[in-house]
């Protein structure tokens, strides 16, 4: 009995990477031309995966041994890419390099069997992230001290938002215009108004209107 590629998802089973509609279009980075040779010649004819320059990969595939050097190494020519890498463990600071380089996949170099990266090619081009449990370990301290040390001192959340500004977005998608929404937060309407220019200014943001969109459509409130 056949099942749709749908109700798997939807039953969180994996479809196997050649299954998919279309091939997932990766580009291969590595510093050294040996190591990017033997990527290529890993993944060259594998099911579902189309070998493509790095400024058209949906999915970068890297391997270095300096992760500091990552941005410099991808530059601008991967695009928004999501990246699987290859390395030896990350210390704290090597893991948010990769994270702000477009880490999605960590994959340790002693695994990285052909089959471990196909898997995790797949992962990244649907959006699933994995990190080892120690380097997870090591971004969820790195996020707590984030919160505390630099987001709360500042009024900021981790949306990029202030605390009021997210509360003003939340009232305004539930309908309440400019004086309830001053008497809730018990402000004047010209502070409630002056949140709202901030906010839409600093995004580039036409309206109120569009900025609730903007902030349902983000996940922002």
């Amino acid at each position: 009995m056949s099942i749709s590629i749908a109700r798997m998802e939807e039953a969180g089973i994996k479809q196997p990477l050649g299954a998919a509609t279309s091939p997932i279009s990766v580009g291969v980075l590595a510093a050294e031309p040996l190591l990017r040779t033997g990527l290529v010649s890993a993944l060259r004819g594998q099911p579902g995966i189309r070998l493509v320059d790095n400024s058209q990969a949906s999915v970068l595939v890297a391997i270095t041994d300096n992760i500091r050097a990552l941005p410099y190494l991808i530059g601008d020519s991967a695009g928004q890419a999501r990246l699987v890498l290859i390395s030896d463990p990350p210390q704290p600071g090597e893991l948010w390099a990769a994270i702000e380089s477009g880490l999605v996949v960590f994959v340790p170099r002693k695994e990285a069997t052909t089959e471990r990266l196909c898997t995790a090619i797949s992962d990244a081009h649907h959006g699933r992230g994995h990190l080892p449990p120690e380097q997870l370990g090591q971004m969820l301290q790195g996020l707590v001290r984030l919160h505390r040390d630099v987001l709360v001192p500042n009024d900021l959340t981790p949306t990029g938002l202030s605390s009021r500004e997210a509360t003003v977005l939340r009232l305004l998608a539930d309908g309440q215009d400019t004086a309830e929404i001053a008497a809730e937060m018990a402000y004047s309407e010209r502070t409630v108004k002056n949140i709202l220019h901030k906010l839409t200014s600093r995004l580039g943001l036409r309206n109120r209107t569009h900025a609730v969109s903007y902030a349902l459509r983000h996940g922002l409130i």
